[in-house]
C-alpha cells in the first residue's frame, strides 16, 4: 500500500506518490531497495544511521539507483558489440544535464518503490533529492539541448554516444546584490558526483603547440605539449527500454604530476606547476559571451574535447566486432557506415582538420581517400544567425596552438577553392566569399565555413533558422551544394519536462489518453477531443492553481517574495541577452505600473512578471539590465497603491532545477526577440507542453508553435523578418516612435531620469542612450513596443475567462508533439546520420545473455579474445 493512500485529505507530496504512470510500489522491491540503501550506506559510504547525515542517505539513494543501471549499462554495451551498429557521437562542449536522480527512476521505472522504500526508512525523497548539485556544464540553450538528444538517442534504442568536458567548475553561480548580478564559482563537484565511473585505463595523450618539420617528404608534428584526457563516464538511461548509453567527458591531467628536480631544489610551487598548468584546460566553462576570439584557453578546450574523442572513437572503430579473421579493423574504407560524428554548433569544428591528420598522418591514409571519409562521417548543426558569434580563430593563434591543423586547414582550403574555381572560372568575389581563412584585417579561419566544407549535411534547428541561413550566414556555400543544407527543428524531452517536472498534470493526461504519449508525444493531438469536456477542464484548470501555488510558497520560502497566486505568472527565463528583449518586458512592467498609477480605481488584471536568467560575467549591458528589472521591482513591489496588482520577480540563479520548478505553473511564455534572432529556442517548447499561453514574434520555432496550435491559440505581436529587413534598409530611427508614443516616452524618461533609481539618477542613461542614439537600439524594441503592448492587452482580457483560457491551454498541450526531441533524433538518425531508431526493448538484465547465468557474469563462457576485445573497447 501507498504511504498516501493512508492519509485523507492528500496532501500534493502524497498524491506524486500514486500518480498513474509511477504505479504502485511492489512489496519485494521495496525490500530489496531498503537492503540495497542500508548496504550501500555501511559499505559504500561506510556510516551508521547514528551519524549519517541527509547528505548521507542522498549518495545511499543514489548507488542504489546506479546498481539498477548497472545491469542494464554494461547489457546495452555488450549489445552493442555483438551487433556492431552503426554508432553515433554527439560532440558538445555543453552539456547542460541539471540534476540526475529523479531522471533515472523515472526512466528505470522504479520511483514508486524507492519512495515507499524510502519514506518506510523515514526519509523524504524529495528533501534528498535537494543535496543533489545541478550538473550546470552548459550556458543555456544549447547545453541544454544536448542532454535532452541524449535522452532521446537512449529512448529510441540508438547506438548513441556524448562526447564532452568535465569542467571541474559549471555555469557560475548567480547572485543578486543591491540588485547587481555578482558570480560565484560553481564548486558542483565538491561532494563527488555519484553517477560518473571515472575510466583511468582509457586515458588519451592530447597533443599542443611544437612545431612541424618535414621527415621523409612528409610532416611530422613534433615537440609538442602532452596533455592527458581522463574519461569519466555517466549513463544515460532510454525510457523503460533498458537501453543505457553513455556521456564521456574528458578531464585534463597532466602527464607528468610531479618534478622531483624542484622539489628537491627547494621550489615546492614549481613542482606542481605543470600539473596546475595541464588541468586549467577542464577547470572552467566559458561563460557565452559571443565574442570567443583570441581566447587560447578556449581554443585549447576545444581541441582537447576534439583530439580526446576522435582517438577514441577510431580506437573502438577498430577493435568492434565485425568478423573472426582479424584481431582490429584497419580499412578505413568502412569507417563512414559505422561512425556519424555530429558538430554541435561550431567548438568541435577542428574535428575536420583533426580527422584528416590521424587519417594522413597516423594512418597512412592518401588525402582525397581521408577526406572523402571525413565529409561522409561529419554533419554540423548551427546554432546561430548572428555573424559575430560565428568562431573565428586568427592564424598566428593557431600557429602557436596547433601548427600542424593550421597546415591542414590551407590544404583544405585550397582544394576548396580549386574545385569552386573550376566551377566558376574567374569570379573572385565568390571565391572570396567561399573562403574558409578570412584575409581582411587579422587573417583568421572561419570555424563555420571549415565544419560545412569538411560535413556531408548541415542543418539549422528551426524552419525559419534553416531557410535564413541559406539566404543570409551561408548563402554562398548553399548556391555551391545546396544538397548539404536541411532543417532539424529542436525538440525537448517529455520524460524530463512534463512526467518528472509536471506529475499531476502528466496524471491528467494519463487518465485520458494513457501513457503512450510519454514516447509518443504527437499522441498528445488527442486530447482536443476532450476541450469541451467541463470536468478535464476543470482538472487542467486545477492543476494550474495548484502548480501556481507550490510556486508562491517556494518563492517566498526561497527569496522572501510574497505574489498573488490568482494573477498571471507571466515568465521569462533564458540568458540575458540584448537580441531576447528583456529591456522591451521591462518596458511593458513600467507601462502596466504608470497605468495604475494613473488610476488607481480602474479594474486590472493582477500580474507577476518573472524574469530569470544569467548575464555573461563581461557582458555591461546584460548586467545592467538585471540591474534595471530589480531596480523596477523594487519600487513597484513597494508601491502601496500597486498592492498585489503588480510584481516584479528577478530569478536568481536560474538553472535546470529552477525551470522544472517554475515552467509547469507559468500562465504566459515571453518569446520575445526580434524576428530573425533566435535560431529556435527550447524553452518555448516547455512552457507550451506545460499548458502555458506564448506572447511571441514570428521568430526561430515560435513560427512552427503557431502553425501547429493556431494563430487563435497564440498571441502573435511585431515585425516578420522581412519587414524587420525592410526597415533596415530605409534607415531605422527609434528616436521617431519616442517621440510619437507618449507612454513608451514616458517610461524611457522615467528609467533615464533616475525614477526607478533614486540613490543614483544617472544609473540608467546608458541603457537608454543605447535605444535612442543615431544607429541605436539595435533589436527594435520600440518599433515593436506599441504591438508588444496591445498584445499583451489582449492577453490580460483573455484571462478574465479562466474557461476559455483554459481551453486555449489545453489546445497548446494537444498541439505540442511535434516538438519533442524524439521526432528530432529520428530525423537526424533518418536524414543525417543513416540509422533506423529501435522501437523494441533490450531484454531485462535478469533474465540474462545466452550462456550466462548472471547479469553480473556478462562474459562468462565465451571466448578469450571475445571477454578481451569486449572488456577493452566496449565502453
Amino acid at each position: 500500500m501507498s504511504k498516501s493512500s493512508t492519509k485523507v485529505p492528500l496532501t500534493d507530496k502524497d498524491r506524486r506518490k500514486q500518480i498513474s504512470i509511477r504505479g504502485l510500489p511492489v512489496l519485494e522491491n521495496v525490500a530489496s531497495v531498503k537492503k540495497t540503501f542500508n548496504r550501500h550506506l555501511h559499505f559504500t559510504i561506510v556510516k551508521d544511521r547514528n551519524v549519517a547525515t541527509n547528505r548521507d542517505y542522498y549518495l545511499s539513494t543514489a548507488y542504489t539507483v546506479r546498481d539498477h543501471l548497472v545491469g542494464r549499462w554494461i547489457r546495452t554495451q555488450q549489445h552493442y558489440y555483438e551487433t556492431d551498429p552503426k554508432r553515433v557521437y554527439y560532440l558538445s562542449l555543453e552539456y547542460y544535464m541539471g540534476r540526475s536522480l529523479s531522471n533515472m527512476m523515472i526512466n528505470l521505472g522504479i520511483e514508486s518503490e524507492l519512495d515507499e522504500a524510502l519514506y518506510e526508512l523515514g526519509l523524504s525523497i524529495e528533501e534528498l533529492e535537494e543535496f543533489e548539485e545541478d550538473a550546470g556544464l552548459g550556458n543555456g540553450g544549447l547545453g541544454r539541448l544536448a542532454a535532452c538528444f541524449l535522452d532521446s538517442m537512449a529512448t529510441l534504442g540508438l547506438a548513441g554516444y556524448g562526447y564532452g568536458l568535465r569542467y571541474e567548475f559549471g555555469i557560475f553561480q548567480q547572485t543578486i546584490k543591491d540588485g547587481f548580478q555578482c558570480e560565484e564559482p560553481d564548486d558542483w563537484l565538491r561532494y563527488g558526483n555519484p553517477w560518473e565511473i571515472p575510466r583511468p585505463e582509457y586515458q588519451i595523450p592530447v597533443n599542443l603547440y611544437g612545431r612541424v618539420v618535414d621527415q621523409n617528404g612528409k610532416p611530422k608534428w613534433v615537440d609538442t605539449k602532452v596533455i592527458m584526457a581522463m574519461p569519466y563516464d555517466t549513463p544515460v538511461p532510454g525510457f523503460n527500454n533498458n537501453v543505457v548509453n553513455t556521456l564521456r567527458l574528458w578531464s585534463a591531467k597532466a602527464a607528468q604530476k610531479f618534478n622531483f628536480q624542484f622539489f628537491n631544489d627547494g621550489e615546492y610551487l614549481n613542482a606542481v606547476s605543470d600539473q596546475s598548468l595541464a588541468e586549467n584546460v577542464t577547470r572552467v566553462l566559458y561563460p557565452n559571451d559571443n565574442y570567443m576570439q583570441g581566447k587560447e584557453l578556449r581554443l585549447k578546450q576545444e581541441y582537447f574535447l576534439v583530439a580526446a574523442t576522435l582517438s577514441d572513437i577510431i580506437r573502438r572503430y577498430k577493435h568492434s566486432k565485425f568478423g573472426a579473421t582479424a584481431e582490429i579493423r584497419d580499412d578505413f574504407n568502412t569507417f563512414p557506415d559505422k561512425v556519424a560524428i555530429q558538430l554541435n554548433d561550431t567548438h568541435p569544428a577542428l574535428t575536420v582538420a583533426e580527422l584528416m591528420r590521424l587519417l594522413v598522418d597516423i594512418e597512412g591514409l592518401p588525402w582525397d581517400k581521408a577526406f572523402d571519409i571525413t565529409k561522409r562521417a561529419c554533419a554540423y548543426t548551427n546554432h546561430t544567425l548572428m555573424p559575430e558569434a560565428v568562431e573565428r580563430w586568427s592564424v598566428g593563434l593557431l600557429q602557436h596552438v596547433l601548427p600542424r591543423h593550421l597546415q591542414i586547414i590551407y590544404e583544405i582550403n585550397l582544394r576548396h577553392l580549386q574545385e569552386v574555381a573550376a566551377r566558376y572560372p574567374g569570379d573572385n568575389n565568390r571565391l572570396q566569399a567561399l573562403s574558409i581563412v578570412e584575409e581582411d584585417g587579422d587573417k583568421r579561419i572561419n570555424m563555420a565555413y571549415l565544419a560545412i566544407v569538411g560535413s556531408h549535411a548541415v542543418n539549422g534547428v528551426a524552419q525559419i533558422h534553416s531557410d535564413l541561413l541559406k539566404t543570409t550566414l551561408f548563402k554562398s556555400f548553399y548556391e555551391l551544394t545546396p544538397e548539404k543544407f536541411q532543417n532539424k527543428t529542436n525538440g525537448i524531452t517529455p520524460r524530463r519536462w512534463l512526467v518528472l517536472s509536471n506529475p499531476n498534470l502528466s496524471d491528467a493526461i494519463a487518465d485520458k489518453i494513457e501513457e503512450s504519449w510519454i514516447t509518443n508525444l504527437s499522441e498528445l493531438k488527442r486530447l482536443r477531443e476532450f476541450v469541451d469536456d467541463e470536468i478535464f477542464v476543470r482538472e487542467i484548470q486545477r492543476v494550474k492553481q495548484e502548480n501556481k501555488q507550490r510556486l508562491a510558497e517556494w518563492l517566498l520560502k526561497t527569496q522572501n517574495q510574497k505574489i498573488n497566486p490568482m494573477s498571471i505568472y507571466d515568465m521569462q527565463v533564458k540568458r540575458i541577452h540584448e537580441y531576447k528583449r528583456q529591456l522591451l518586458n521591462v518596458l511593458h512592467i513600467i507601462t502596466l505600473y504608470n497605468r495604475i498609477k494613473l488610476n488607481p480605481e480602474g479594474n486590472y488584471v493582477p500580474r507577476t512578471v518573472m524574469i530569470g536568467g544569467k548575464a555573461a560575467p563581461g557582458y555591461h549591458m546584460a548586467k545592467k539590465i538585471i540591474k534595471l528589472v530589480n531596480s523596477v521591482g523594487k519600487i513597484i513591489n513597494n508601491d502601496p497603491v500597486i498592492g498585489d496588482r503588480l510584481k516584479v520577480v528577478f530569478l536568481e540563479n536560474y538553472r535546470v532545477t529552477m525551470a522544472e520548478q517554475i515552467i509547469p505553473a507559468a500562465d504566459l511564455s515571453e518569446q520575445i526577440s526580434l524576428a530573425g534572432m533566435e535560431a529556435s529556442g527550447t524553452s518555448n517548447m516547455k512552457f507550451m507542453l506545460n499548458g502555458s499561453l506564448t506572447i511571441c514574434t514570428l521568430d526561430g520555432a515560435n513560427v512552427e508553435m503557431a502553425e501547429e496550435v493556431g494563430n487563435d491559440n497564440i498571441f502573435i505581436f511585431g515585425m516578420t523578418v522581412d519587414e524587420v529587413e525592410k526597415r533596415k534598409r530605409e534607415g531605422y530611427r527609434a528616436s521617431e516612435f519616442y517621440e510619437k508614443i507618449p507612454e513608451l516616452k514616458q517610461a524611457l524618461d522615467q528609467i533615464k531620469h533616475g525614477y526607478f533609481s533614486p540613490e543614483n539618477p544617472e544609473l540608467f542613461h546608458d541603457v537608454v542612450n543605447s535605444l535612442l542614439c543615431d544607429q541605436g537600439d539595435h533589436y527594435m524594441l520600440l518599433a515593436d513596443y506599441e504591438s508588444y503592448i496591445k498584445c499583451q492587452d489582449r492577453v490580460s482580457e483573455l484571462f478574465k475567462d479562466p474557461i476559455a483560457w483554459t481551453k486555449k491551454s489545453i489546445l497548446n498541450i494537444a498541439a505540442s508533439g511535434k516538438f519533442s526531441s524524439d521526432r528530432t533524433i529520428t530525423e537526424y538518425a533518418r536524414d543525417i546520420w543513416g540509422v533506423e531508431p529501435v522501437r523494441h526493448a533490450l531484454p531485462n538484465p535478469h533474465e540474462g545473455r545466452p550462456g550466462t547465468k548472471n547479469e553480473g557474469e556478462a562474459t562468462h563462457g565465451s571466448s578469450a579474445a571475445l571477454q578481451d576485445l569486449a572488456k577493452k573497447n566496449e565502453q
